[in-house]
């Protein structure tokens, strides 16, 4: 006599899973341009749970609900470049993916009402952009200008700009918003050579990222040029605005960025990650350096 075992596929989601989901490594940039925020104003630090809250709300929360939504709206491609990711590997089974997004999209909006008028205001613009950089039928990923330019725009300077307004508990200045936006700006250099690691899943499923419509060489170039030309105008405002020892910080971060860039372009598909853990960590020094320099401007 045999005996047969059926194995029921999974019906509720692995923890482990759901926090692999929203990707918590993603979360260092929203929160570290909200902190810039914050920091650009000169407001005093005296209220220190709003601040918290702020941070959870932009990495956790709102950049957490973005990255289970793409996820949920790519696991077709994601089943070509990263097939042991949470959905495509059952470990998140069913429409598991897309309930964990919606319910976070929802805590996106209460947590950001919490932030007065112009902290919710943001929030609204964040849940919005990131459905519509992953689903259909606005899919802004599809395309290689309009995908890295909403997501620098998200992760930086959105950030970097709602920081400002909830301590200010207004609109900040032209000198905070200038520096939001550039740092935006360059910021698409950085997803574009994040979009190097989906290369033949983007090709596949008709994803033009500029590495898949250009060729890696002409992309990685054309993101380092992003990168270097934001910087370069952040320079030159801070010495414009009387900031001279902080202009000089941010040109020797933006030297060591050169250094590494000359091994960027070498082998562009295989050192973007490696570009994406070193390089990127000068730029994102300087964001901070430039926010202390705006100080009481």
């Amino acid at each position: 006599m045999t005996v047969s075992i059926s194995i029921q596929p999974r019906r509720l989601p692995e923890p482990r899973a759901m926090l692999t989901l929203i990707k918590p490594i993603t979360w260092f940039p929203p929160v570290w341009a909200y902190l810039c925020g914050v920091v650009s104003t000169g407001v005093p630090l005296t209220n220190w749970p709003m601040v918290l809250l702020g941070m959870v709300l932009a990495g956790p929360i709102v950049c957490g609900m973005s990255q289970a939504a793409n996820d949920w709206c790519d696991r077709h491609v994601d089943a070509v470049n990263e097939p042991n990711r949470p959905i495509p590997s059952g470990r998140i089974p069913g429409r598991w993916g897309l309930w964990i997004a919606l319910a976070m999209s929802v805590l996106s909006l209460i947590v950001g009402w919490q932030l007065g008028p112009w902290g919710f205001y943001a929030t609204i613009f964040g849940v919005l952009a990131a459905w519509a950089y992953s689903a259909e039928p606005v899919r802004l990923k599809r395309s290689g200008w309009w995908g890295p330019g909403l997501v620098g725009l998200c992760y930086e300077g959105l950030p970097w700009f709602t920081g400002a307004a909830v301590m200010l508990a207004g609109p900040p200045g032209f000198e905070i918003v200038m520096l939001a936006g550039l740092y935006a700006f360059g910021a698409h250099g950085i997803m574009t050579l994040n979009d190097f690691k989906a290369l033949e899943g983007d090709r596949q499923h008709g994803v033009r990222s500029l590495p898949v419509v250009l060729g890696p060489e002409v992309a990685a170039r054309i993101a380092c040029t992003v990168m270097g030309m934001a910087q370069a105008l952040v320079i030159a405002l801070l010495v414009i605005w009387g900031k001279p020892l902080h202009a000089v910080a941010i040109l020797a971060l933006l030297l060591a960025q050169f250094a590494a860039m000359r091994v960027l372009f070498r082998d562009p598909k295989g050192k973007a990650p490696w570009y994406n853990g070193t390089g990127v960590l000068f730029y994102v020094t300087g964001m901070m350096i430039a926010a202390f320099a705006v100080r009481g401007l």
